[in-house]
């Protein structure tokens, strides 16, 4: 199944909170140890807690009113025993809470990051870096903060009220009914404000995605900002998308805290009935002073669990937003996926565009029933206007799209038959605008080469000099040490474009493009690097898209691209004669 990859578009039905939690605990089943503990640890705080107040109108009623101050003290130590049991089994459990939310936020974390690099190229050009920086970062704290300080509190509360209510139930049914009457307001008022709240959190973290996004786009794009001097218009930007956040924070800050004024209010509704009719009791010969106040302490342990609980609720509230938008990525599943091989392969040319139409979501169709063939070990050029679709070409070549229609073939096989590990050893892609990774040139070059990823210096520079690239290494003062800050931003462009191709050769694809590769590289760089092409391997097919049309001249065939259409050029007079007459046209 396919899931919409643009979160703005990803409609999600209500989740009720009970479901949305079942399915978080999920999540949990590696921790049941730690939080069978924790919850035994919660039941034996609980009893202790409900024991005390037995204890003491116990010993009003025996020993206090009888003036037996020996009992008074017995019992005392017993009370003293009880609260230290319950401060060790209240500290035993947070210390394992925390650690065990640690140990959650870290293995959600590397599941999310894991999703996102199994998800298409597709899925991050529909949505924004800094929105799932937040998804990634925040909106996990948000998990992390609910199950360290909340979710053992929460339950304990429950079970704290639960046994308070029941010995209400039992010490006196008549009175414990009046006492739990307003318990049954707050129930009804909070089904009926749990889905605005959860709404005004979600919106609040959504807005809290974007203005991250904001600040990432900006610093990303700040020496742009700093060329047309337009800082005005990125402090414009922030200043709505911070707006934007504070408005949506603060409606979802109100509706968070009004739970707890609601719920102290009818708490004391509750202690007034108790009080009232208790007295009435008293008066009447039905009740003891010490019932009354063991009574008082249980409807105190009845109603304070549940003022904490508005406050828990809260957290809750905003840890199930997170996780509804941390579970949209999580329940995402790419749409390149690996066919089954079920025909034999077929004989074709080596790559082959079989009736192949492709267009971006929202956009307009790039290729039509596109059709060519390419041979091994030639030289190919892909020319034609800016956004004609050449690098989208190349990017069906390599697969970080699939055709809307039609079929990609390789080996007189699908494409899509091809395990990523395959198709990733068979072509090496150099893009226009090279990635690169921060630390040396010698990590970034065997990045995804198996075979040298634990080769030591000499090894690969002797890789480097079979395949001539060791003249390119002199270009750097520190050679293979020569150190990559935040990616390349402190080299060249055209050193980036430099230490991009030698990680593709030196990878010695089957199939290798180079889209724009020598862009940024001067005349004589680009003689060298023509040279170090014509030592690849005679089976080696070379797809070259380039504006400069002395990067193509040495090409075997020509296809110019544009309007939807790959035509045969053929020779370099004829992609020039297309080229000008594009031109003219538009």
């Amino acid at each position: 199944m396919t899931y919409n990859l643009n979160f703005d578009n990803h409609k999600e039905g209500r989740t009720k909170p009970l479901a949305a939690l079942k399915r978080l605990l999920l999540l949990l089943t590696d921790e049941k140890r730690s939080l069978f503990i924790a919850l035994i640890t919660s039941i034996i705080h609980a009893a202790l807690t409900l024991t005390a107040p037995l204890i003491i109108g116990h010993t009003i009623d025996t020993y206090v009113q009888a003036g037996k101050y020996k009992g008074v003290l017995e019992f005392s130590a017993i009370l003293l025993g009880i609260y230290i049991i319950s401060l060790a089994t209240s500290y035993f459990q947070t210390k394992l809470m925390g650690s065990f939310a640690q140990r959650v936020l870290f293995k959600l974390r590397n599941n999310i990051f894991m999703k996102i690099q199994d998800l298409p190229i597709a899925f991050f050009n529909e949505n924004k870096a800094g929105d799932l920086i937040s998804r990634i970062n925040n909106d996990t704290d948000k998990l992390n903060q609910f199950f360290s300080q909340s979710l053992m509190q929460f339950m304990g509360s429950i079970f704290v009220m639960t046994g308070a209510g029941i010995f209400l139930l039992s010490i006196n049914f008549t009175l414990g009914a009046a006492a739990l009457v307003p318990a049954v307001v707050l129930v009804v008022f909070s089904r009926s404000v749990t889905r605005w709240v959860k709404r005004l959190n979600r919106e609040s973290l959504d807005t809290t995605g974007n203005l991250s996004a904001e600040i990432q786009e900006s610093i990303s794009n700040f020496k742009v900002v700093v060329a047309f001097n337009r800082r005005d218009y990125f402090r414009k930007r922030f200043e709505e998308a911070n707006t934007l956040n504070y408005l949506s924070a603060l409606k979802a800050g109100l509706s968070n805290s009004i739970f707890i004024p609601v719920y102290g209010f009818f708490s004391n509704i509750g202690q007034l009935i108790v009080l009232a009719f208790g007295i009435y009791l008293i008066s009447a010969g039905r009740f003891t002073l010490g019932l009354l106040i063991s009574f008082l302490s249980y409807i105190h342990n009845f109603y304070m669990p549940l003022r904490q609980l508005a406050a828990l609720w809260s957290s809750f509230q905003i840890a199930m937003a997170g996780w509804d938008r941390i579970s949209r990525i999580l329940r995402m599943e790419s749409n390149l996926t690996i066919l089954s091989e079920s025909v034999a392969p077929c004989e074709a040319s080596y790559l082959s565009f079989k009736n192949v139409s492709f267009s971006y979501p929202s956009g307009k169709e790039v290729l039509h029933k596109t059709n060519f063939d390419l041979e091994r070990g030639k030289t190919y050029a892909f020319v034609g206007p800016t956004g004609g679709g050449k690098t989208t070409t190349a990017s069906l070549i390599s697969r970080l799209y699939d055709p809307v229609k039609g079929i990609v073939m390789l080996e007189g096989r699908d494409l899509r038959l091809f395990s990523t590990e395959e198709r990733s050893k068979k072509i090496g892609f150099i893009l226009q605008e090279p990635f690169l990774f921060t630390g040396t040139i010698r990590e970034n070059i065997v990045y995804g080469n198996p075979e040298l990823a634990a080769a030591g210096d000499e090894e690969i520079l002797n890789q480097l000099s079979s395949s001539g690239l060791d003249v390119l290494l002199t270009r750097f003062d520190e050679g293979l040490d020569t150190c990559v800050i935040n990616g390349g931003a402190s080299i060249s462009l055209g050193q980036k474009q430099l230490i991009a191709f030698i990680r593709a050769v030196l990878r010695r694809p089957e199939i290798l493009i180079l889209d724009e590769a020598t862009a940024n590289i001067d005349t004589l760089t680009e003689q060298q690097l023509e040279l170090i092409l014509k030592k690849l391997h005679q089976s080696t097919t070379r797809i070259v898209i380039a504006h400069r049309l002395n990067t193509i001249e040495n090409a075997d065939e020509i296809f110019f691209i544009n309007g939807t259409q790959i035509i045969q050029a053929g020779s370099m007079e004829q992609a020039v004669q297309l080229l000008m007459q594009e031109k003219r046209e538009s």
